[in-house]
């Protein structure tokens, strides 16, 4: 069932609307069952998640018997960003990510904020799903906080992913819709996939998956899964990160998600004026090259990849 969740009169005569899809078990009282909320579309450039909430609400619609508990599928929470493509909130110029848990008395943006939190109090777990932006590509992977790991990893670990990375405290922003929420005692889990405006299929189709496995476990769904993958988990790992010396174009030699090895060659920025190569990218450590450039043209400082060094 589509509900309005936030409405808010803009300039011109339009509104901002969030809506969500309600789905909850037939002829039960919903009060005492579990609630998970699947969230995505924070950001307007973001788009694997518009997917994974197309097959969820699809396979839920077409067996609302196996239904448990209830499930509420938010695919825009910025929903005027996804019509502009634009990452942020347009005409408020900010990253709508960085303004919870908001206020009821503040601007705009910061009320919408608000209103958002209030609406998903209560929930037994939601799962914020994010891509990359335009200019990096992720593998399926978790994020979690290293002060919520205990509680968080075992079902990040549910959710086919390939990696689970444990952020140290000082690396998560506590304006953060994930970080609120995890401040009320709703456990939340942030997914990152794919690349910026593209949608990857396959990793989409796996995230549903695990999100339906997710959803046995938490006994709101009955219905049949397929397996699941192991996780690599990053708590006794560094992340090594690798970032242009030189300006040009990045050209990867392999391939995103490749293992590689210290001193390996993955890739070399090039200066099309001179026919030239610039730099080539070495990989400082053994491991898993989690993140790779996809946006060719850099500037010295950018990010070309992450790499999760092999364990010891």
């Amino acid at each position: 069932m589509l509900q309005e969740v936030v409405s808010l009169k803009m300039p011109a005569g339009e509104r901002l609307v969030i809506r969500k899809n309600h789905h909850a078990p037939m002829g039960v009282e919903e009060a005492g069952l579990k609630r998970l909320c699947v969230i995505s579309g924070i950001h307007g450039d973001e788009l694997e998640g518009q997917y994974v909430c197309y097959e969820l609400n699809r396979i839920i619609n077409t067996n609302l018997r196996y239904l448990k508990g209830v499930v509420d599928i938010y695919p825009a929470l910025n929903p005027m960003g996804i019509d502009t493509i634009e990452r942020g909130v347009p005409l408020f110029d900010l990253d709508m990510n960085r303004i919870f848990p908001g206020s009821q008395d503040g601007a705009a943006a910061e009320w919408v904020a608000n209103s958002l939190i209030n609406e998903f109090k209560g929930a037994t777990m939601a799962i914020d799903i994010h891509a990359s932006n335009i200019f990096l590509r992720e593998i399926p992977q978790v994020r979690v906080n290293i002060n919520t790991a205990e509680k968080l990893v075992p079902y990040a670990k549910m959710l086919d992913v390939d990696f689970v990375w444990v952020h140290q405290a000082a690396t998560v922003l506590e304006s953060t819709l994930a970080h609120s929420l995890n401040s009320i005692g709703v456990s939340t889990l942030v997914v990152e996939a794919g690349v910026g405006m593209r949608i990857t299929v396959e990793y989409c189709r796996r995230l549903t998956n695990g999100i339906l496995n997710l959803m046995k476990s938490l006994g709101v769904w009955s219905g049949p899964v397929e397996p699941v993958r192991d996780p690599i988990i990053s708590l006794d790992r560094n992340v090594s990160f690798v970032n242009a010396e030189a300006p040009g174009v990045f050209v990867p030699s392999i391939r995103h998600s490749d293992q590689v090895k210290k001193g390996e060659v993955f890739g070399q920025i090039l200066d099309p004026f001179l026919g030239e190569v610039k730099e080539e990218c070495v990989s400082p450590v053994n491991g898993l090259l989690f993140t790779l450039r996809e946006y060719p043209i850099v500037n010295e400082g950018s990010l070309i990849a992450r790499i999760l060094e092999e364990a010891k």
